[in-house]
């Protein structure tokens, strides 16, 4: 039997008093939806189909490249009437897995066991110390399950059961298109709840399959944006988790943000307050200081990125040395053993081979050969007010501190430029170039006095 699976995700999130549609607010750098759509994808289903409704146009526009087919609630209705919107585009012998744009953190491990599971329907369920808020599991005096009441229209002595309905369900389409017309909305808040399959389906004698969630925390949703700040804890953790188990030494697994898509090689060591975000991709033997930064960037392995860094948009090679307090901009690409210092600004640059600004420089919109040496204070000037022009130092140049290289300009292999000098033409290889005046020595010199 194919799997086809329903992700609720329509609610408006009243909670988060927020005008962004729920599932659009960010988790660990991305929307709550797309960690339900990675799980989703685990799985394997023949189809996903999302129903959507508050929010419109801007969820399915964030998640336009998406293969998902979009399903839209045009009136909120209750979770049974939104899975009613997308069972006609389901095949009727297929197995339907239910899952919600709000409970990011479900494993496929967690959810596989109801794919498999034989019987017309499965539900996951768990057990936790405060089951406020969420639906109680009822059963039998077989212990079967047989029902489940919502906290609104629970009793005193069913709100004190532990066991709660985490929403999860699978079932045949055919069994679960039948069952979803027989409910109805004769409850407190007037919804079609799909808990209310579950009664339906005990009464027709179904034997009704229930799968206990052996992490809890799983199932937790995201109604407020207090409840998302926990999330967000639970998923750093996780995410910590993952890379000590694969040889990274993290310093203090509490002040490490993954925010994104990121992957860290072996023996890396990274210390505290260290946030990686969007797309980090981190080779091995790579330390990384306290408070730095990296962002969307490529490092291989053996770098030494020292406190007080970001690195935003960069490629960084082998061998490389970066700060303390450096800023690498985007489209920045350091060539092997390549160094960049304290307070040096580097932007859409190229640094070769052995190439080093060791310290207070600003190069940007340059390409530098191997082995050049940027002193203190120099600076590519690179903008002319309306345009950005190039800079191309050959290899082996050694510019001297405090000079400045006007761009357009092409300063030669070999070339030293006399530190305190404005080169404002190309300078050919094996040159000196020095612009500064000649000193003055008066001797005697009487400095002014206060009067």
């Amino acid at each position: 039997m194919s799997l086809e699976i329903v992700i609720l995700a329509a609610g408006k999130g009243k909670r988060m008093r927020s005008e962004r549609a729920k599932v659009l607010h960010d988790l660990g750098g991305q929307p709550l939806l797309h960690h339900v759509l990675a799980t989703a994808t685990e799985l394997q289903p023949t189809a996903i189909h999302v129903v959507y409704g508050h929010g419109g146009d801007a969820v399915t526009a964030a998640f336009a490249d998406a293969p998902v087919h979009w399903v839209r609630q045009t009136q909120q209705k209750g979770t049974g009437h939104a899975l009613r919107q997308a069972l006609p585009f389901i095949d009727p012998n297929s197995r339907v897995l239910v899952m919600y744009g709000d409970i990011p953190l479900v494993r496929a491990a967690t959810l596989r066991p109801l794919c498999d599971a034989k019987l017309n329907l499965s539900i996951l369920t768990a057990t936790i110390k405060d089951a406020s808020g969420y639906g109680r599991i009822i059963r039998d005096l077989s212990g079967a399950v047989s029902g489940i009441v919502e906290q609104r229209d629970a009793s005193t002595e069913q709100l004190a059961i532990r066991e709660i309905n985490t929403g999860f369900m699978a079932a045949s389409a055919g069994a679960l298109s039948a069952w979803l017309q027989k409910i109805g909305n004769d409850n407190i808040q007037g919804e079609y709840y799909l808990t209310d399959v579950i009664a339906c389906a005990a009464q027709a004698g179904e034997i009704i399959s229930d799968v206990k969630a052996s992490r809890p925390y799983e199932t937790l949703g995201v109604n407020s944006n207090a409840e998302l700040a926990m999330m967000e804890r639970l998923l750093q953790r996780r995410r910590v988790k993952q890379l000590l188990n694969d040889g990274v030494t993290v310093r203090d697994p509490m002040r490490l943000d993954i925010r994104g898509e990121c992957t860290i090689g072996a023996d890396c060591v990274v210390d505290i307050n260290v946030l990686l975000e969007g797309e980090v991709r981190i080779g091995r033997r790579v330390s990384i200081g306290a408070n730095s930064i990296v962002r969307n960037s490529v490092i291989g392995d053996d770098v030494e990125i020292l406190e007080h860094c970001v690195i935003d948009g960069a490629e960084i090679s082998d061998g490389c040395r970066v700060g303390p307090f450096a800023r690498l901009r985007p489209d920045t690409v350091l060539h092997e053993r390549a160094r960049v210092g304290n307070f040096v600004e580097v932007k859409k640059s190229t640094l070769g081979t052995d190439s080093k600004a060791n310290h207070l420089a600003y190069v940007g919109d340059a390409t530098l050969g191997r082995d050049v040496n940027i002193g203190a204070g120099v600076i590519t000037c690179n903008y002319d007010g309306s345009n950005k022009h190039q800079t191309l130092i050959g290899d082996a140049a050694f510019i001297g501190s405090n000079a400045q290289l006007v761009a357009p300009v092409t300063i030669g292999t070999k070339v030293t430029v006399g530190a305190g000098s404005t080169i404002t033409g190309n300078v050919p290889d094996d040159a000196l170039a020095v612009t500064r005046a000649r000193q003055r020595t008066i001797r005697g010199w009487k400095r002014p006095q206060k009067k």
